[in-house]
């Protein structure tokens, strides 16, 4: 009969202790906190993977520009066709990212869409 008695004991104490699934997160808790503290890379998932950060005003105004000299068909210059794909132009006509710029004369260029993209992207 002592048994039970200690049972009953008992069992306001354990109410009060932590249960095993949280005292094994607590657990991991600290472990990951020491690891961070440590300089260990890859464990910290609150930054950010890459440190270079997007200038999404510049891709904002590139692709504005894009659409721009699509729209109108202004000739453009050879710099402002890099700009604009992203890429120097290697030939007289030069495919990136479904757009095509073809070369009119010499440092004047005119910039369109790829028909095969342009249709998969409306439909």
């Amino acid at each position: 009969m002592s048994t039970s008695k200690d049972s009953t004991a008992q069992s306001p104490a354990l109410s009060s202790e932590l249960k095993a699934e949280q005292a094994l997160g607590l657990i991991g808790l600290g472990l990951m906190q020491k690891i961070s503290r440590d300089g260990e890379p890859g464990w910290d998932w609150s930054t950010r993977e890459d440190s270079e950060k997007a200038d999404l005003l510049a891709l904002r105004q590139r692709l504005e520009l894009t659409a721009l000299a699509i729209e109108t068909g202004a000739p453009l210059t050879t710099s402002e066709v890099t700009h604009l794909l992203g890429a120097r132009p290697g030939s007289a006509k030069t495919e990136r990212g479904g757009l095509v710029a073809r070369r009119i004369s010499r440092n004047v260029w005119k910039l369109n869409r790829n028909d095969k993209d342009s249709n998969y992207w409306r439909n």
